[in-house]
C-alpha cells in the first residue's frame, strides 16, 4: 500500500504502511514517521493529561520539553516527537500519577 500511485510522487517516495496500537486501537502510520506524526495524522492532539486534566500533546516538536511523553512497549516517559514508530509498537498514553 502507498499513499501515491507508483510513479506519481514527485520526488519518487515508495513509503511503506506500518501499524501500531494505541490503547488498543489500531493506528496505521508510515515507516520512518515519529509516533508523534502518527497519532497527528490519526487526529490526536492530546494524548496526555496533567494531574489537574489539562491535554497535552506536541509542544516543542523537537524533544525539549516533555508535554508528548507515554509509554511505547512498557516503557514509560517516551517522547512521542522523538521515537520513530515501528510496526507493531504497542503505544498508551499516560497521565502525570500513572505512568504505565
Amino acid at each position: 500500500m502507498s499513499l501515491f500511485a507508483r510513479g506519481a510522487d514527485p520526488v519518487g517516495r515508495t513509503d511503506t504502511p506500518i501499524r501500531v496500537t494505541v490503547d488498543g486501537e489500531p493506528v496505521a502510520g508510515i515507516a520512518g514517521q515519529t509516533v508523534a506524526g502518527i497519532l497527528l495524522a490519526s487526529g490526536r492532539l492530546s494524548w496526555r493529561t496533567t494531574r489537574f486534566g489539562a491535554p497535552r500533546g506536541v509542544f516543542c516538536g523537537i524533544g525539549s520539553c516533555f508535554d508528548c511523553v507515554l509509554t511505547v512497549n512498557g516503557v514509560p516517559d517516551v517522547r512521542a516527537c522523538r521515537r520513530r514508530a515501528a510496526d507493531g509498537d504497542e503505544i498508551r498514553t499516560q497521565t502525570r500519577q500513572e505512568k504505565s
